[in-house]
């Protein structure tokens, strides 16, 4: 079985692209390189620098290849950005999908696994939201998401194509070793922030919001580590294999912890203290967001290891501190003698 990973430099993209590695499996990337890194990637790993919209590579990829199985990663995901181009968002996302499915169609590709999110609930009326809550994005990143699943679900409709709809909660963290992590310039994650705030890359980190009717005003989230999640695609996988149908399955750890409680564990796992701004509400935030995880646990055979929000932080942080090691590293290796 080789598996085509779209976006599998990326941050999630390259944990789930490591964890194939490990556990024996063939694996090629396509990423454009847009926000991926290709040091990302293990040794050995085929990388072909494009669009996953590109037919034509994608069909080439596929017949080169071998390919039984994709997972597609690649796609735009920070929310204010969609709300202000919202169309680069429908052409990354929706767009970009359109014709992956078209080229694993003619090539004849059995499963597909979809990076979604759980942006297509909006503000649940239930909570945990379980995965038939109605759909109702407040962002074009949402929708375009969503969109886009209901053209997965068409698809396998209509072809012989059976596919796992994955709908990340909070992703944080970075790999235990810390071999890889989150390192793209500007990142929009949470704990991505505090850990760069911790570390003195940043003066301070906003709080979008401290009205919002929770025990603490800030917004809740169900973080999920970026190790345990590339392990729900490699559960992912196996499900297909073994002939499962198609499915839509919520990716946390049905826990949540406010905005606050989050900067709190970063402060408590770093030992240093920082600065934190409240800030008005931002357009197309979620107040709420907790996973039910009772069809996931269900379904596949997946156990999380780091459901622990400290454990989460501290390997966010562990990352964090390396790059910077790292760069200056380089920094003194670039000055003249």
């Amino acid at each position: 079985m080789t598996v085509l990973v779209t976006g599998g430099a990326g941050y999630i993209g390259s944990h789930t692209v490591l964890a194939l590695v490990e556990s024996g499996a063939s694996v090629v990337v396509i990423d454009n390189l847009s926000t991926g890194f290709s040091t990302a990637l293990p040794e050995g790993v085929p990388l072909f620098i494009g669009d996953a919209a590109d037919e034509n590579l994608v069909e080439g990829v596929i017949a080169a290849h071998g390919i039984t199985s994709i997972i597609h990663f690649a796609g735009s995901v920070v929310v204010p950005d969609s709300m202000r181009d919202p169309l680069a968002y429908y052409r990354n996302n929706t767009m970009t999908t359109r014709n992956l499915l078209n080229a694993a169609i003619k090539g004849q590709v059995k499963n597909f696994i979809f990076s979604s999110t759980a942006a297509v609930y909006g503000n649940p009326e239930q909570m945990p939201v379980p995965e038939i809550a109605p759909t109702r994005p407040l962002s074009p990143y949402g929708s375009s998401k969503l969109m886009t699943e209901i053209m997965l679900h068409d698809v396998a409709t209509a072809h012989d194509l059976n596919y796992v709809v994955l709908r990340y909660f909070n992703v944080a963290g970075a790999d235990p070793q810390a071999r890889i992590g989150l390192q793209t310039a500007g990142a929009t994650h949470l704990l991505k922030i505090a850990v760069e705030a911790a570390t003195g890359q940043r003066a301070k980190i906003d709080v979008f919001g401290t009205d919002y009717p929770t025990p603490d005003g800030s917004c809740i989230r169900d973080f999920i580590h970026v190790s345990d999640l590339a392990q729900a695609h490699l559960a992912a996988l196996s499900y297909l294999a073994q002939g499962g149908e198609s499915v839509t399955l919520n990716c946390g750890y049905g826990r949540g912890y406010s905005v606050l409680e989050t900067i709190e564990a970063v402060r408590r796992v770093s030992g240093r203290n920082f600065a934190v701004q409240m800030s008005p509400r931002r357009p197309g935030d979620i107040m709420t967001m907790i996973a039910d995880t009772t069809r996931i646990n269900a379904m596949l055979d997946w156990t999380p290891r780091y459901d622990d929000l400290d454990t989460i932080a501290a390997h966010a942080l562990a990352w964090e501190e390396k790059l910077l090691q790292d760069r200056l590293a380089n920094r003194q290796e670039a000055v003249p003698a």
